[in-house]
C-alpha cells in the first residue's frame, strides 16, 4: 500500500531467500461504542504490528462516521498507522484520513484516484473475481482485496480461489489482501501467497480481541 503511514513488512527471517511475512490489515467492527472501542483498539495495537486500519462502519450517517473517525484517527496516526474508510470517498480529506477502501470492485478506481490524488491510498474489494481484481490493479488501485477466503453463509457462499492468490503472488506486483472468515489453517496456507490479511470480525466478536489476534496469527510468527 502507498502512503506515508503504512509500515514496511518485517521479514520472516534474516534469510533473504525466504518470502516476506504478510502484514495485518485491521478492520473495525461494523458498529462500535465510542466510549469503549478506542481502548480495545489500543490493546490490540499495543501488542500486534498492524499496517493499515480500515473504518468499516455499516452506517451511512455522516455524523456517526465523523465521530468514529475522530475516536480512532489520532490513536492510529500516533502509531504511524494509515487509516482508510469504506466507500465514502468524499469523507477522506474532510476527516483527515489516508484513503478509501472501495467495495464495488474496479468500477470506481480510476475516478477515485483522480479525485484523491496519487498520495492517497485507494484499495478495491473485488470479491472472488480474479478478472475484476486485475482490472482494479490496472486502473491504479494500491491493493486488491479478495474474499471471503473461508466458508461463510453470507452472500452466495462462494469463496476466493486459493489458486488465484498463488497466481497473483507470482504474476502481479500490486499487493493482494485476503479477507473474510479467516482461521488459523487459512492463514497458514495463504501466508506464502498474500501480502496482507484483513482481520476484523474474527477478533472483535471475542471477549479479548488482542488475545484472539495472537492466536489467529500464530502461523505468522
Amino acid at each position: 500500500m502507498n502512503g506515508e503511514n503504512v509500515s514496511e513488512s518485517p521479514p520472516m527471517s534474516d534469510d533473504p531467500t525466504l518470502p516476506e511475512q504478510p502484514q495485518i490489515y485491521l478492520v473495525t467492527p461494523p458498529a462500535f461504542e465510542l466510549e469503549t472501542f478506542p481502548d480495545l483498539l489500543s490493546a490490540v495495537l499495543d501488542v500486534h504490528e498492524v499496517a493499515c486500519l480500515r473504518l468499516a462502519l455499516a452506517t451511512k450517517d455522516e455524523s456517526t462516521l465523523a465521530r468514529a473517525a475522530d475516536s480512532i484517527r489520532e490513536l492510529a496516526h500516533a502509531r504511524d498507522l494509515a487509516v482508510v474508510i469504506d466507500t465514502h470517498i468524499g469523507l477522506v480529506e474532510r476527516l483527515g484520513l489516508d484513503g478509501v477502501h472501495l467495495t464495488d470492485g474496479s468500477r470506481a478506481v480510476r475516478k477515485t484516484r483522480a479525485d484523491l490524488g496519487e498520495d492517497a491510498i485507494v484499495g478495491a474489494f473485488c470479491g472472488t473475481s480474479r478478472h475484476d481484481g486485475m482490472t482494479a490493479a490496472e486502473a491504479g488501485a494500491d491493493y486488491v482485496s479478495l474474499g471471503p477466503v473461508g466458508s461463510s453463509v453470507l452472500g452466495d457462499g462462494s469463496t476466493a480461489d486459493f489458486d488465484t492468490f498463488v497466481w497473483w503472488s507470482e504474476v502481479i506486483e500490486v499487493p493482494i489482501v485476503a479477507e473474510g472468515a479467516l482461521d488459523i489453517a487459512l492463514i497458514e496456507a495463504l501466508a506464502p501467497h498474500t501480502d496482507f490479511f484483513a482481520i476484523g470480525e474474527e477478533i472483535w466478536a471475542t471477549d479479548d480481541p488482542a488475545a484472539a489476534m495472537k492466536a489467529l496469527t500464530a502461523p505468522l510468527r
